[in-house]
Order: C-alpha cells, then structure tokens, then sequence
C-alpha cells in the first residue's frame, strides 16, 4: 500500500513538473563582420505563400506552441522600461561587450529612429552595474557587476538651439543635471568647458573608478541651424570646445560614446577630438542599431503572423553600414501595431532642407537609384561645404550597396534602402520638382491607373500634362542646359513616388536605357531628346538603333519602345513614338 501511495505521489510530482513552461528567451544578435562586395540581406529561408518557414527536409512537423506576445517598445528609448515592462528586446550586448573590450572612445552616426538613444541608455545602465536588467543577455557572465562607474550624460535631442547663448544655457543646464546625480558641484557654473572638466575630474576623484561619458545627438544644435549658416558656424564652434575636454582627460575616462546624425569632417568639429574611433562604415557594427533578418524571425516571430515576410521586407529592410543589412525598428515596431504597410519613418521628418538642397542644385534624381562616391567625399560634410552624397547617406535616404577598391581608392555604390524610401522621396522631389504639390499628387494616382491599362495615347497626354503643370516662372529657374536632365528628373520621380520596378541609366551592351520598368508583366523602355522646336524622332531611333530591347527578348514578354522628345523653345512635349516588340 505504501508503495502504491508513493507511486501516485511521484505521478502527480511528474505531471506538475510537465505543466512548468521555461521563460521565453531573448534572441541575441552577436557581432559579425562580412566583407563587402555586393551589399544584400541574408538569403531567406524557404517560405510557404503565406510567409511561414517551411520545414527542413526530413524533419517532423510538430505542433508549434502559442508564442508570447510582448509589448512593442515604440518610442521607449530606456533600457530599464523595457526591461522591466515585458516589452521585445533586441538583445544588442554582444557589440557593446566588444566595443568595451576592444577599446574606450566612439563615435556611431546613424539616421534618426535607429535606436542610437536606446543604446546610450543600455550603456549607462551596464557601466552603473544595475545587473539585473541584464540577466539573460549576451553580456551578463561576461561583465564584473561589483564595479559601477560614475557617468557623464549629455543630450541635445530635445528642442531647438536658435543661438549660441541658447546653446550655452542648454549645456549649462545638462551640466546641473549631472552634478546633482554625481553629487559634486563645479566652483563656476557659466564657464561650462571648465565645469565639464572639472566634473571628470572630481568623479574620477571622489569614486576611484574613471568616468563614463555618453553623448546624444552630438550634431543636433548644429543641424537645427544649417539654412543659417553664421549661426550654425557658431554652435559648431562652441560645441568643438565643449567635446575638447574629452580628449583632454582621457586619463580619466574609462570609456566615451558619442552619437549623431551626421559625421562632420574632422577639421570641424573633431579637430580637437581626434582620439574618437569611428565606427560608422565598421562592418563589424553595421547591425549595432537596427533590426537584421534573424532578429525578425525570432523575436518578432509573434507578430508576423497575417504580414507578408516577402513585402516586409521590401518595404523596411536594406539600411547597410558595409556589413550586415538591417530594418529601422521605427518602421517595424509601427507596421506591428498598425498591421499597415507605410512610410511610417518618412512621415516623421520630411526632409524638406533635403529637397530644397537637391532641386537648387539641379540634382539628376535618376542617379540616386546608383550613386558612385570615395570615403573622402562621404565626409565631405561640414556647415559651408555640404556635399548631396553625403547628406543623402548620413540622414538615410541612401545606403551602401557595394564597394570596389581601385588601387589606394576605395569607391563605394549608394542606393535606395528600401521601397519606403525610394517612394516616399521622389514623392516629395517631384512636389518640388513641378512647384504644384497638390497638382503632382493628382497626377501620380492618375499614372498608376494608365500604366495598368496599358494605353499609350492615355500615357501621352498624361506625360503632357504632367509639365504642363508646371508654372512658367519654375521653368524661367533653370538653365537651358540643365533641360534634359530636368525633364528626365521630373519623370523619373513621378514614376518612382509610385513605387514601381524602375531602371535609370539601365546598362546594356550598347549604351544606357534612360529608363527601364517592369510593370503588369510588360518592360517598357523610355529615352528622353531635347529638341529646338519639332520632334526629330531621334529617341525612338536611338532605342532600336542600339538594341536595347535585345537585353530583354529572353523574358517573353511585351517590349514597348517609347521615345520622348521635349521641345527646347515652347518647353513642352513635342515627341511621343511607341513601338511594340
């Protein structure tokens, strides 16, 4: 009998056992480095239509458990809320312990809503020991929880800097801030170079560990001023001052991160802070911020269900700093709530300084599907020198696609991250572009539906009203030798603000197609001519002459040859032939 009675006692023990289910783990993202020739997501692993991965071969289909649900982290940039209020979490400590290990003073810029503040907070929160917000990750046996470092914090992200006083008052402030939380006051509060110094100084002092210092959207009083550039001139000055007494201390500092936006020459701002290791273009930290491909799969593996995985990426991932591609978190902790596919990034800065910049500088848009540039040109950024190529990576809209060394030169390919992106900013450049912004939104939604029909006399008068929308005067803004590539501009945009398979400069074996789209299983080739007066038909003369069609017989599919011709003189269509193949 006691036997018995022991046995069902043992059952039950094994049945309760059975019901513990193990916490959910966090998927940790570990450092990796990939040598950069073509820059493209990881290869996906083979899905069903719906999206669902697909079995391995030879393996069970089991029952997959219910997946926990989280809370999405949107516009939580503290570690600690995060942390302790069961929202996901990309576990990003695989990096920082290498960062930490490898050496002490950084600077990251990344596009805005890349994560950058959340990952200042994650540092501040490791160097002052709070151990228990790292149970669990990548870096929690590795770290010495019993040391915790007195930290130096500084943010500019909130509001705006409108003058150098304002700036001061600004720094002045961020200073209080700190001494209060170190509990040292500095003997000259309005000297701020001299309080930040002596802070680093009496932290050093008063704990016997060195300091840590972190700052946040370094850039931003500058940026906040570029369509006044005496003003930025000064902010940049005051703020090279204040980032000077890093340098100066670095006996005192155990470690620095800085981050930002842009990355401004260092014969600017970093003229006195040289001993800062970019690690921007490092592949070994192109995934520091971001979400990749793995990260998705796994810690977002809840949310994907009823998503399209394919159209997730199409629209959000590509970002690349020459490693490994990411999504910007911004874009898919949105689409997760929302359960829409939208510029969600787009829409929280249009990058109107961007467009202006583009448009006075008669920027040829088709160029910014493939544009060249060297690492010297990628830095060229400064208040009274800013370079398109690099305004156009640091800020976002263009990221790294390849790279090629040419002897000591070493040349790297911009492009379009992503769908969003490359919708949402020709989108606003042919706003720009045509003067009519309400007028060029019209015409965009009428474009969609003309292609679709496939109706070339409809796509003739459409392309004629498209510029006759534009106003005399905007035309009067341009010189004549910027015509062709103007009007090629304008098309190019408001093809692409609809988000279609687009070609510029298309490379055959012959020349270049001006421009080439895939769309409702047809290609359809267009070159543009500038002419005096009346049409010559030299642009459909031109894509049969060389063949450009040959590149594409092998698809079976409808080839439709156009050639458009603009008259120089009444600045209007003048020439529209259509072949078909």
């Amino acid at each position: 009998m006691l036997v018995l009675i022991l046995w069902r006692v043992a059952l039950t023990i094994g049945r309760d056992q059975a019901r513990e289910v193990p916490p959910p783990t966090i998927a940790r993202a570990a450092p990796r480095a990939i040598v950069l020739s073509t820059l493209t997501a990881p290869p996906a692993s083979p899905r069903d239509t719906k999206g669902a991965a697909l079995p391995e071969p030879n393996a069970r289909t089991r029952p997959r458990p219910a997946m926990h649900r989280r809370k999405l982290p949107i516009g939580i940039q503290t570690f600690a809320k995060i942390r302790a209020d069961d929202h996901y979490y990309v576990d990003k400590t695989g990096f920082i312990r290498q960062l930490v290990e490898e050496g002490s003073q950084y600077f990251l810029s990344r596009p805005r809503r890349f994560g950058k503040s959340l990952l200042l907070d994650t540092l501040g929160e490791l160097f002052a020991g709070n151990e228990a917000l790292f149970r669990g990750l990548a870096i929690h046996p590795h770290w010495d929880w019993t040391t915790r470092y007195p930290l130096i914090r500084l943010s500019f992200g909130g509001g705006v800097v409108r003058d150098r006083a304002e700036l001061d008052r600004r720094v002045q402030d961020l200073l209080h801030r700190n001494q209060r939380a170190l509990a040292l006051p500095c003997r000259d509060d309005t000297d701020v170079v001299g309080c930040f110094a002596e802070l680093i100084e009496q932290a050093h002092a008063a704990t016997g560990e060195r300091v840590v210092v972190l700052v946040d959207e370094y850039d931003k009083p500058i940026l906040d001023n570029l369509t006044r550039p005496d003003l930025a001139c000064e902010v940049r000055d005051g703020l090279r001052n204040l980032y000077s007494v890093i340098k100066d201390h670095d006996a005192h500092i155990r470690f620095a991160f800085l981050t930002g936006v842009s990355k401004f020459s260092k014969v600017s701002i970093f003229s006195g802070l040289n001993n800062l290791k970019d690690i921007t273009i490092d592949a070994r930290y192109s995934a520091l911020c971001g979400y990749t491909e793995a990260d998705v799969d796994t810690v977002f593996a809840p949310e994907l269900a009823g998503l399209d995985r394919d159209e997730i990426r199409r629209w959000y991932n590509g970002y690349n700093w020459t490693g490994e591609a990411v999504y910007n978190p911004f874009d898919l902790l949105l689409l997760f709530d929302a359960r829409e596919f939208r510029t969600w990034w787009f829409e929280t800065g249009t990058p109107t300084f961007l467009v202006d910049l583009l448009t006075e500088r008669g920027f040829f848009t088709p160029t910014l599907a493939r544009l060249r540039a060297d690492e010297a040109l990628l830095s060229a950024f400064d208040v009274d020198h800013l370079a398109t190529e690099a305004l156009l990576w640091q800020t976002g809209y263009l990221t790294f696609t390849g790279s090629r060394r040419m002897g000591a030169r070493l040349e790297y390919t911009l492009g379009y991250p992503n769908l969003e992106v490359e919708s949402a900013l020709n989108d606003s450049l042919v706003k720009a572009l045509i003067g009519e912004p309400g007028r060029a939104s019209e015409l965009t939604s009428r474009l969609y539906d003309v292609l679709l029909a496939g109706d070339f006399e409809a796509l003739r008068a459409h392309i004629a009203s498209l510029f006759a929308a534009i106003p005399h005067q905007w035309h009067d803004g341009h010189p004549l030798a910027r015509y062709e590539g103007y009007y090629a501009s304008v098309f190019y945009s408001h093809f692409a603000a609809l988000g279609l398979d687009l070609r510029p400069e298309d490379a055959t074996s012959l020349g270049r197609i001006d421009l080439t789209l895939k769309f409702n299983d047809r290609i359809w080739l267009f070159e543009f001519k500038v002419v005096e007066q009346a049409p010559a038909g030299r642009a459909l003369q031109q894509i049969k002459d060389r063949g450009y069609a040959d590149k594409y017989r092998a698809a079976g599919r409808p080839i439709h040859l156009i050639g458009i011709e603009f008259s120089r003189e009444s600045r209007t269509l003048v020439g529209f032939e259509v072949e078909t193949l």
